[in-house]
């Protein structure tokens, strides 16, 4: 009798666990099924660097050009590391860096208008 209740729980688990694993592999199934249609990719925006105020008005500048202008807006000072360093932190938050290596800020007004704790300017 003992025997039988064994052999009986024993079949009862089993079938319990391929029910469990039939249930799974269904579910897992039907959410491999779900096709996800990719979204499309942004398209850069064609640059219009012919214009004289190119880059130096707020947003005109696209992210990847930053580097260039920081160089040479950076490129008579004496320290050039932090000089690039705040240079291109502030034209990726205003896309502008204003023209030549010293002044001309008021062209950038995002650029200009950024200050540190302390009120000092933050851009180069």
């Amino acid at each position: 009798m003992v025997e039988e209740r064994s052999k009986l729980s024993t079949t009862v688990m089993i079938f319990s666990l391929l029910l469990m694993l039939v249930i799974l592999l269904g579910e897992n199934h039907a959410a491999a099924s779900i096709i996800e249609t990719p979204s499309p990719t942004p398209q850069p925006q064609p640059i219009n660097n012919t214009s004289p105020m190119y880059g130096t008005t707020q947003g005109s500048l696209q992210p990847q050009e930053c580097g260039g202008r920081c160089s040479t807006r950076c490129s008579k000072t004496r320290f050039k590391k932090p000089c690039m360093f705040f240079c291109q932190k502030c034209c990726a938050k205003c896309l502008c860096v204003p023209p030549g290596t010293y002044g001309n800020k008021q062209l950038c007004p995002c650029y200009n208008n950024w200050k540190t704790k302390r009120g000092g300017p933050k851009c180069p």
